[in-house]
């Protein structure tokens, strides 16, 4: 029987949670792989199998990473460092007495999450609700996602596939995605 269940490290606190890949998929140990959790779609390090399905799951293991999906990380991880270094500079400039430790951009775009050490004064909380509104990409993800979660259209995935960026069998995010299937990427 094909184990299903996985213990996942998500984010930058290494959050490790139990998820269920959604096709069925193996996953080995160090497998990078997108999860969809509470708080959006996020990358995260397989670090076991798991033989407990009495539990309820933390959230979906969806795939393994693509070579796009790493271009699209590393355009995520231009933008978190940017926000590092503006909130850092915000707060020197503000003269707050706050600790930035780490910034995290989820994979999906939508959300951006600053860690600080000790209590976060209503002042930092409008810093970073500045910085967040400057740095998120929603508008420029939104699109991204929507494929990435519910393919590009009706028959996605299919040669009469008919919805946006689809030319002969899907569009790219599928087709890479049927691609690796077909390689047996979640061995």
């Amino acid at each position: 029987m094909v184990n299903t269940r996985y213990l996942v490290r998500l984010g930058v606190v290494g959050h490790v949670g139990r998820f269920a890949a959604v096709d069925g998929s193996c996953y080995a140990r160090g497998a990078r792989v997108i999860c969809r959790t509470a708080r959006g779609l996020e990358v995260g390090e397989v670090l076991a199998a798991t033989r407990r399905s009495d539990q309820a799951a933390d959230g979906d293991v969806i795939r393994k990473l693509t070579v796009e999906d790493e271009l699209l990380l590393a355009r995520l991880d231009k933008h978190r460092d940017e926000a590092f270094q503006a909130c850092r500079q915000l707060i020197r400039e503000r003269n707050l007495p706050a600790t930035l430790l780490d910034v995290e951009h989820l994979f999906d775009g939508r959300s951006l999450y600053f860690y600080f050490l000790g209590n976060v004064t209503p002042e930092v909380e409008e810093l970073t609700d500045e910085l967040a509104a400057t740095y998120e990409a929603k508008v420029q993800f939104n699109q991204f996602v929507d494929t990435l979660t519910a393919g590009c259209g009706p028959g996605c995935g299919t040669e009469e596939a008919t919805g946006q960026g689809c030319l002969t069998g899907g569009c790219a995010t599928c087709v890479v995605a049927q691609a690796c299937d077909a390689r047996g990427s979640g061995a």
